[in-house]
């Protein structure tokens, strides 16, 4: 239920800066400049962030996008709004391309019913040597034709595919994606320095899931890191989960492509939100062991699958940490990503008149509270 109230006594991180002792009115679901007459909630101790955006997530809460059914994916849904990420986009796994349509099509009824910001393909044009979780026998070159049969099937829901930009025909795929409004995201890719260069002239503007499934950073043979993180028409993804990246390369990455053009992603699985055990990942099988999740069986078996991380999880390793500003961790969990959706006029920062969607974190930044468009997914424990 819509409420209208203000929000006082917290450290409120505005586009400005920190406000001590700050307040966020809220009315009508929405960013306002003042809530006459409305409840008064004392947020003292507290700090008030903008909701989080996920660009790049698969499952959580035992279930995954790629099941096609909307109840699973309402599930999934769930889980990362009650850990702050109050947008995303429904990322789906390697398939056949029969399968892919069909998974877009049910996603593109709830993009339209305004629970999801659009669809993330990823895969299956991505390359066999750095496929990851990824099933390698259901892998293709991106054939722009193929790659129209899955914008189609979305019905003007997908946001963004990521595709190997070397493979036959993903030059000219990148240019299609990027013709359509769509973003273009080099990742899962065995490209050389050059080739991302070529990809990134050619309408490519993400990194995904930088460092993780691509060559490795060489001092004679740069490959895709440092093309990505050089230019400044590229959004890096980085997953902050302590698993996918060493903290240092995590500074490196900050330091090199600058706040302003980092996103934090889950790139979470089913089992984000849940324990240890056995999930599926597509049409594959995953084993969770003290929170790290591993294919378990067939030609890829142990390799890292996604991860079990959540958005809030994200922002407190970040601050407390790995050393990085509040202010800074805002732009890459809330700022940044609403920009590169082109939705920053609605959401990502706490401004009157967009989306009352924020994060309420106590003083050593574990998650209190969290709004989506004026009603609590999680109610502070003090109102």
């Amino acid at each position: 239920m819509r409420e209208r109230m203000e929000l006082t006594g917290a450290r409120v991180v505005l586009p400005s800066g920190i406000v001590e002792d700050g307040t966020v009115a809220v009315d009508a679901g929405l960013i306002a400049e003042s809530a006459p007459g409305g409840a008064v909630l004392d947020l003292g101790g507290h700090w008030i962030v903008p909701g989080f955006v996920d660009i790049h997530v698969h499952g959580g809460g035992g279930a995954s996008f790629s099941s096609g059914r909307a109840e699973e994916s309402m599930k999934v849904i769930a889980t990362h709004r009650a850990h702050g990420t109050t947008t995303m986009l429904a990322s789906t796994v390697t398939g056949e391309l029969g399968d892919l349509a069909r998974q877009a099509a049910s996603l593109a009824e709830l993009v339209q019913q305004g629970e999801l910001a659009g669809i993330h393909f990823e895969g299956p044009f991505i390359s066999p040597h750095r496929c990851g979780a990824h099933q390698p026998e259901l892998l293709r070159d991106p054939d722009p034709a193929d790659v129209r049969k899955l914008i189609d099937a979305a019905g003007g829901t997908a946001r963004m595919m990521t595709l190997a930009p070397e493979l036959p025909g993903g030059l000219e795929s990148v240019r299609l994606l990027a013709d359509n409004g769509l973003i273009a995201a080099v990742g899962h890719t065995d490209s050389t320095y050059d080739a991302a260069r070529e990809a990134i002239d050619a309408g490519a503007t993400v990194a995904t899931h930088l460092f993780n499934a691509m060559p490795t950073l060489g001092h004679r043979a740069p490959g895709p890191i440092v093309a990505l993180l050089e230019d400044e028409r590229v959004t890096v993804e980085l997953i902050n989960d302590g698993t996918h990246l060493h903290p240092s390369v995590l500074e490196l990455a900050f330091r090199g492509a600058g706040a302003d053009r980092v996103a934090f992603i889950t790139d979470a699985m089913g089992a984000a939100g849940m324990g240890d055990g056995m999930y599926p990942l597509g049409p594959m099988e995953v084993e969770v062991k003290d929170g790290v999740a591993r294919i378990h069986g067939g030609p890829t078996s142990g390799s890292i699958a996604g991860s079990t991380l959540t958005l809030d999880t994200a922002f407190r390793r970040a601050v407390t940490v790995d050393g990085i500003a509040v202010e800074d961790a805002v732009k890459a969990l809330s700022v940044n990503p609403a920009r590169l959706l082109g939705a920053y006029d609605r959401i990502g920062s706490l401004e009157p008149g967009k989306d009352a969607d924020l994060v309420v974190l106590d003083a050593d930044f574990a998650l209190a509270g969290v709004m989506r468009k004026g009603e609590w997914i999680v109610r502070p424990a003090r109102s």
